[in-house]
């Protein structure tokens, strides 16, 4: 059995793109895809899907939707600072290991 993979950034943080053609652009992680070591980020990276008519999709046509990036070419925004930071990670007095900003030292989790 595989360990589950730890990354930088979770499910539900803010993100800014730091390479490719939404470079610069922020968003919020919708999903995590472990295997392929790749985020699906709210409205970046869309691209064009043409469907046939199906049982969900009874019209068909030209659908946009959200594509993986890799997870290296995001960075995660700090909640306080608001800004484009690198993660450390900490552990507390109470034992619980925790993502902190590396520019305004602010504990990142809650």
């Amino acid at each position: 059995m595989e360990a589950r993979k730890k990354y930088h950034i979770k499910r539900n943080d803010t993100v800014v793109v730091v390479a490719g053609k939404d470079k610069g652009k922020r968003g919020k992680v919708m999903r995590i895809i472990p295997k392929k070591d790749r985020a699906i980020v709210e409205k970046l990276n869309m691209i064009k899907r043409h469907m046939k008519p199906n049982q969900q999709n009874r019209q068909g046509g030209i659908l946009e939707r959200e594509a993986p990036i890799h997870i290296s070419n995001l960075m995660l925004v700090c909640t306080k600072c608001t800004d484009p930071t690198r993660v450390g990670y900490r552990i507390l007095e109470d034992n619980r290991k925790v993502r902190f900003c590396k520019k305004c030292n602010e504990v990142i989790d809650g």
